[in-house]
């Protein structure tokens, strides 16, 4: 039998998708080709509308295009979340599984196919096809959150944290980095927790130890960090480890202590700004990414205008931004939602067109430049230039590319010197030193 998948959503659903693969390759063909398949697989997301309304598209054109006798299979947040309202709603769909149905995955294949594949293992992080590059490779370390933010949904599709121990993680990223991965990319819905279920104490620090002991050249980049718990010890531990990253992704959703207390969320604008003085002081190399939310119920102009000189003080050196939306199951679905689509919009635009000029500002001043490292990403037909990236770029298609002139064939994954000519808010560009 042959098998094809799509993923959608975040890097996590990306590992999940890897490891269903690991399992079904066992038995099946994975195949490019959907007219090949007998089993599609779709893995969903279901953070917010937009991700939802992709989900259901991508079910019905996957629908349309695959043989008619094939099986049609959804999983991840969308089956999670809505599994028994869109089970009657969709009978396109053979089967939808929930996460939490996943360590029975191998004998609902077997049922929705009809066959008598002898799984003998479960999902796991170790035994995975992965989609990745090899000189790069994400590597979850844990499921689930302990916060409660009034806007998000995560907790209600993924459940409470559940960490893996540092002697698992320690084994995969061993065997990611003897395969070849140079990029490790640590990710979780807050990596700054983790630990904390299973250890009963903020474990981060000692998992990046027992992981900067591995033998090999490589790095590590953290994402998804919750402000109130980069604490000391992590920003002391990161600016003196070489094989870590100087990269910080603290979604702080916004700068106002009014706003973050209705969104549940902890720390304060004294905190955060605190903490981000204190990475520049010991890292001036570290790049600094954010999230924030627009529109939440209770954010007057004031709010909004203190939050735009918020990130002009702090300069991000990335920073993406979402208006404000209701999820069903949140607290915030019992605040009054009285500011205008129309509102939102252009406080977003606004917000956006400040970032704008804070990163162009701080491209511009790595003009002249040498960056080490630089990684070659692919190839840009249009502009006959390579794609690279280095440590201030993460992989998430998010933060932009370099665009690279040189003299000389390069080979994806193979790590060079740039030096930066021109830049704009988005990319850098430059040429390979030898």
């Amino acid at each position: 039998m042959n098998c094809y998948m799509v993923s959608l959503g975040c890097a996590k659903n990306k590992v999940d998708s890897e490891m269903i693969l690991g399992l079904v390759k066992k038995k099946m063909n994975i195949v490019s080709d959907i007219n090949e398949a007998d089993l599609v697989i779709c893995n969903t997301c279901a953070f917010i509308e937009s991700a939802r309304k992709e989900a259901i598209d991508t079910i019905f054109s996957l629908k349309e295009n695959m043989q008619p006798n094939a099986k049609l299979v959804v999983c991840g947040c969308l089956a999670q979340r809505y599994k028994d309202e869109i089970s009657k709603l969709m009978p396109e769909v053979d089967r939808f599984i929930a996460i939490e149905e996943y360590k029975d995955l191998a004998k609902i294949l077997n049922d929705v196919c009809n066959s008598k594949y002898d799984y003998d293992t479960e999902i796991n992080s170790l035994d995975r096809v992965y989609s990745t590059p090899n000189y790069m490779r994400y590597v979850k370390i844990s499921e689930g959150c302990l916060n409660r933010c009034a806007f998000c949904a995560i907790p209600l599709i993924r459940g409470n944290l559940q960490s893996r121990t540092i002697e698992d993680i320690t084994e995969e990223v061993k065997k990611e980095v003897l395969e070849g991965a140079y990029e490790i990319n640590l990710i979780s819905q807050d990596t700054t927790k983790y630990g904390y279920d299973i250890y009963r104490k903020l474990k981060i620090v000692d998992l990046l130890k027992s992981l900067c002991q591995i033998p090999g050249d490589f790095k590590i980049r953290l994402l998804y960090l919750y402000p109130d718990i980069v604490t000391d010890e992590l920003i002391n531990f990161m600016a003196k480890e070489p094989k870590i990253m100087h990269y910080f992704d603290i979604p702080i959703q916004h700068s106002e202590d009014k706003i973050l207390k209705k969104m549940l969320r902890r720390g304060s604008r004294e905190y955060m700004l605190e903490m981000f003085k204190k990475i520049r002081t010991l890292m001036p190399d570290a790049i600094l990414r954010t999230t924030m939310i627009v529109g939440f119920p209770y954010e007057e102009e004031e709010d909004f205008s203190n939050m735009v000189k918020f990130i002009e003080d702090v300069k991000f050196d990335r920073l993406g931004a979402f208006t404000f939306s209701l999820e069903e199951g949140t607290p915030a679905t019992k605040y009054p939602n009285t500011i205008k689509e129309n509102v939102k919009q252009r406080r977003y635009e606004e917000l956006m067109d400040h970032q704008m000029k804070v990163s162009e500002a701080l491209n511009k001043e790595k003009e002249g430049m040498i960056l080490d490292d630089c990684f070659i990403i692919g190839y840009d037909e249009e502009s006959y230039m390579y794609l690279a990236r280095n440590y201030m770029f993460a992989p998430d298609d998010i933060d932009g590319v370099i665009y690279v002139a040189s003299r000389r064939e390069l080979e994806l994954g193979e790590r060079i010197k740039v030096k930066v000519l021109d830049s704009d808010a988005y990319t850098l560009t430059g040429e390979e030193v030898l």
